[in-house]
Parts: C-alpha cells; structure tokens; sequence
C-alpha cells in the first residue's frame, strides 16, 4: 500500500470485508478495494498525478470511458494521433483495432 494514511488502510480493509461478502474472490476483491481508495486519493489530490494511468473498466463500454483512459487504451494499442484525437475519434479507432 503505497504512502496510504492508517485512515486510508482502515477504508481499504472495509470494501475488502465487503466485497467478499457480496461474494468476491479475495483477488478481486483485494483489487476493487485499492482502486477504490487510490481513485479517492487522485480525486483528493494527495498523489502527485491526478490523472489515470489506468485504461478503465473493462466491463464499461468505450463511450462511459473518459478520454485520458482511451488515450491510455490508444497507447497500448499503438493507434497513432491519438493525442490529436477527440474522444469519437479514439473510440472509432479503438473499434477498428
């Protein structure tokens, strides 16, 4: 857990109990706790990049993306001018992959 407050810590092994008992496997829901409390943090400002990394929910079509995680998706894709692309542009170009 990087540079997490005992605060953090105490949220994240909440949504871990939760999780599993809705079921989770402890992985997942392991995962789902630290995305959780790493987006709070981004979205407080306590990490030094506010913006994601990450390429968003697998399971969320293109459209309910935001445009940094299709950028992201766009990069790992090798899609070039993505950084020129609005957020139509990147989901067409990530369809045609």
């Amino acid at each position: 857990m990087p540079s997490w407050t005992r605060k953090d810590e105490r949220h994240y092994e909440h949504i871990v109990e939760s999780q599993r008992k809705r079921g989770e496997p402890p992985d997942r829901a392991k995962e789902i706790a630290a995305r959780t409390v790493n987006k709070q943090r981004r979205e407080e400002g306590r990490t030094p990049k506010s913006t994601t990394m990450g390429t968003g929910n697998p399971r969320r079509p293109l459209e309910a993306r935001t445009v940094d995680e299709l950028r992201n998706r766009a990069r790992q894709m090798n899609i070039p001018g993505r950084s020129k692309m609005n957020k139509a542009e990147l989901v067409r170009s990530i369809r045609g992959r």
